[in-house]
């Protein structure tokens, strides 16, 4: 299993993140610890996980795509949102 910790953010994936204002630190926590690791395609996965985030805080799902088929892994983009049971199932 390749270690989502040590991926590396791409100039993309943080212009999507600053973008969507998505910080660094909930991107980190979701793949440090992640609630779900699925596959998209061969190379890359989505790996997500529930935060309480914002003011006041609420349970907000993150989704972190990386392509782990290069050494770092590679963050593509990141994205919340509050759609929960869309993306559980999915």
């Amino acid at each position: 299993m390749i270690d989502l910790a040590n991926a590396v953010f791409t100039d993309h994936a943080l212009r999507q993140m600053a973008r969507r204002g998505l910080a660094e630190r909930h991107v980190e926590q979701a793949l440090a610890a992640p609630d779900a690791v699925r596959q998209v395609r061969p190379g890359r996965v989505v790996a997500q996980k529930i935060l309480h985030i914002g003011e006041p805080a609420r349970d907000t799902l993150v989704r972190v795509f990386v392509d782990i088929d290069r050494v770092p892994p590679e963050i593509v983009t990141a994205y919340r949102t509050s759609k929960l049971a869309k993306y559980r199932s999915a």
